[in-house]
């Protein structure tokens, strides 16, 4: 290499390469990590170099030199390009390696429009200099590669189209905890920002993407999951599509249930005209989830809802795959297909579902989901009268369909609604439970909206968080995560703007939180339990019997100091009934674990102070946010012991957490030899969770006669999940056999999947 290379400044300025100041960097960055050779990326590093060029070319040729060494065997890198990222983003936000005084950075950053203007308001210059006291910028070293790229690349504020940086992390933690407690009194909020930003710093607690990327800005909107149900008519039908825009341009996943829309050929105006039915009002609902790109963070995103015995059910389960024409398929959005008992039944049984239109049934729609034997009662009745207009088709050759379209698209998603209403935190008389959300773990309470400003309509809205089992030591600490969560969630519901009234009415009365979990498998893995062969189950009943019971606790102790939510009498925890009295007793056959906590305890507080949060639990996928902690995805096991995810930052390789010491007890994926171990897991879950589940089925065709996944295991998949209590099914995973799929695949999808991880062996 001649010494005659010379590099450009930032400042414009040439002058001659130091290749030592790059030794001297290398060196820092790899201070305690293990099988790191600097000489290996220094020569990699070298032959890309050439006359010119920039300093921050420089810096991005040493970051992806060392990034492409990462490895099972070397996963340490990871380490040592995160913090070759981190020196990188510090000379673009600051100019320099250390951060500048908090006060200042605020004082900058809310004169230049990206800091909410009332953090200076409402904190005094004392307390702010208290607070700079708490961030430990050190505990930026301890990311991985995947994570600080995710961070830059959709949390940090940045400029979107110059690619400017304005932050870097820990000034994020601590805005969010600064902001978050805003309103807090002043002898309280310093004790709870410091706890909390330890707690969300250190990945304890895992942040969603709308409180990661906007807390702090002058944006208001953190709720990630949007539910919208749409009434049969135009004005409900645009008031929907309305909503989806302004909740999409806020980051927020939609859930659209439009199953009550008349079907093709409905009388309109009494045979005035006829109904042009779903799809063309579904495309409409396409063209308001992808107008908006989510400020570049992610794209638009919706599921929608319809009933399995809609009379144009046939023609809704094709529209995601790739044959037919535009015309006939509506391919950008996701779809989940609504069922019950009753329709199981019929396809054991080997019977006839009798398709209706839902105008031409009064209360069959209603009763779906409210009261199951008056559905039962109703729909024989409806079958019974040849006036009404109906079509029949095997039970079997439709639940055929809707299995072969999930396992082409992967993206048909199932809802049990009767589960989701006889296991719900809610009184389906009062409340019932129509829909759930863009990845199928919230249950919440609808009702149609007929105009944007509508009074009487429910938009619902669930704010979500989640707790990382890979740091829990003990069951007991739980309790003080817990705490943190609730408090937190709940004051961002209050600090948090409303665009539509029918979305406020219900954040503000029912203040529902979603809680979940992330690093599932390396929580087993540490434990040296498996999903496959049934040695988790006790330990999974203990640990989510913790967290739903300290969330509980904690929503409780909150009500008795700040009041219960207003609609708390719409639940049945208003009855003192809990999860664990309404759980599908299956449950017991396959774990037989005692209560470990003493919930009559719990009862009798909970009836004498109420809640001050109508839900408390989900399990959310947490595909970005999981990366963020170094964790594993959700409940999720892993499908490597590397995960890439195709990002628009590239590709983004992360290890497993303690893979060298762990190896072994780790199950991937695609060696767990079915789904029923994994499903049994999801049922002892839910047997606490208030809300639901993401719950993925997974197929490697290889495992198959012929490679053909039999529709036989499918069947007896989605039978085995409705057993046990599952309330929804979310994505269909099957393994791709080309040895060349990793790569043909980012060819072919680079950018296309939103809210999807792309994982491979």
């Amino acid at each position: 290499m001649k010494q005659s290379l010379y590099v450009t400044k930032r400042n414009g300025k040439k002058e001659l390469m130091n290749l030592k100041k790059i030794h001297k960097i290398l060196l820092w960055a790899s201070q305690g990590l293990k099988n790191i050779s600097i000489s290996k990326i220094e020569l990699k590093s070298k032959i890309q170099f050439y006359n010119g060029i920039k300093t921050k070319d420089i810096h991005k040729i040493i970051i992806k030199s060392s990034a492409d060494l990462i490895s099972e065997t070397n996963s340490d890198y990871q380490y040592l390009s995160a913090r070759l990222v981190v020196f990188h983003l510090r000379k673009k936000a600051y100019g320099t390696f250390n951060p500048p005084k908090l006060y200042q950075h605020i004082k900058k950053m809310i004169k230049k429009k990206k800091y909410d203007k009332k953090i200076l308001k409402k904190y005094s210059i004392i307390e702010i200099n208290q607070i700079d006291n708490f961030i430990q910028h050190n505990r930026d070293m301890n990311f991985s590669y995947a994570a600080i790229k995710q961070m830059e690349g959709k949390y940090l504020i940045k400029n979107r189209i110059t690619g400017k940086i304005y932050e870097t992390a820990q000034f994020l933690y601590i805005l969010i905890s600064i902001c978050v407690f805003l309103k807090y009194p002043k002898k309280k909020r310093l004790k709870y920002i410091k706890k909390f930003y330890n707690a969300i710093s250190t990945f304890q607690i895992s942040l969603p993407t709308p409180i990661m990327a906007g807390v702090r800005t002058p944006n208001r909107q953190f709720s990630s999951c949007v539910l919208i149900e749409c009434d049969d008519s135009l004005n409900s039908i645009n008031a929907t599509a309305n909503a989806i825009i302004k909740y999409v341009s806020k980051r927020a996943g939609i859930g659209i249930n439009a199953g009550k829309i008349r079907a093709l050929g409905s009388p309109i105006r009494n045979g005035e005209t006829f109904h042009t039915g779903c799809i063309p009002f579904y495309k409409h609902f396409q063209t308001a989830v992808k107008s908006c790109s989510q400020g570049g963070v992610r794209g638009g995103s919706a599921t929608v809802f319809y009933p399995i015995w809609h009379l144009e059910v046939e023609n809704l389960i094709v529209l995601k795959n790739n044959r037919g024409i535009e015309e006939n398929r509506i391919r950008h959005m996701d779809y989940a297909v609504q069922i019950n008992k009753f329709m199981y039944k019929r396809m054991i049984l080997r019977k006839k579902i009798t398709l209706f239109s839902p105008s031409d049934v009064p209360n069959l729609y209603k009763y779906f989901f409210s009261n199951q034997k008056k559905f039962k009662k109703l729909y024989i009745k409806y079958e019974n009268n040849n006036n009404i207009r109906k079509k029949q088709i095997k039970a079997l050759d439709l639940f055929t369909l809707i299995l072969k379209e999930r396992t082409s698209t992967g993206r048909i998603y199932i809802q049990n609604v009767d589960h989701c209403n006889s296991h719900s935190a809610f009184n389906p008389r009062k409340a019932p439970i129509k829909q759930s959300n863009l990845c199928l773990e919230i249950t919440l309470p609808t009702t149609p909206i007929n105009d944007i400003h509508d009074h009487k309509g429910e938009i619902a809205l669930c704010t979500l968080s989640a707790i990382n089992l890979g740091t829990i030591k003990k069951l007991k600490e739980i309790k003080k995560i817990t705490n943190l969560i609730v408090r937190a969630l709940d004051e961002i519901l209050d600090y948090q703007e409303y665009p539509i009234y029918s979305a406020k009415k219900s954040a503000k009365n029912r203040r529902s939180l979603g809680v979940g979990v992330i690093n599932f498998a390396y929580y087993l893995a540490k434990n040296n339990v498996r999903y496959s062969d049934g040695s988790a189950n006790k330990l999974t009943h203990k640990t989510f019997e913790a967290i739903q019971y300290y969330l509980l606790q904690s929503s409780c102790n909150l009500s008795k100091e700040k009041g219960a939510c207003k609609f708390f009498q719409d639940t049945n925890y208003s009855k003192g009934i809990l999860p664990i009295d309404t759980y599908k007793k299956d449950i017991d056959f396959i774990c037989n674990e005692k209560l470990h906590l003493n919930w009559e305890k719990l009862r009798q507080k909970i009836k004498k102070y109420g809640l001050r949060n109508s839900t408390l639990s989900a399990l959310m996928p947490s595909e970005t946010s999981s990366q963020i902690s170094n964790a594993t995805n959700g409940i999720e096991p892993p499908r490597g012991y590397i995960t890439i995810k195709a990002s628009k930052d590239g590709i983004l390789k992360q290890v497993v957490p303690e893979y060298e010491k762990l190896k072994s007890n780790y199950e991937l994926l695609w060696n767990i030899p079915n789904n029923i171990g994994y499903l049994h897991l999801c049922g002892i879950m839910q047997k606490f969770i208030d809300q639901s589940i993401s719950v993925n089925t997974n197929y490697n065709p290889k495992k198959f006669k012929n490679e053909k996944i039999p529709m036989k295991t499918m069947i007896e998949d989605i039978l085995i999940a409705y057993k046990y209590g599952i309330k929804t099914l979310y994505y269909q995973n099957t393994k791709d056999g080309d040895k060349n799929f990793q790569n043909n695949f980012l060819k072919k999808n680079d950018n296309k999947k939103n809210c999807n991880e792309v994982c491979f062996i």
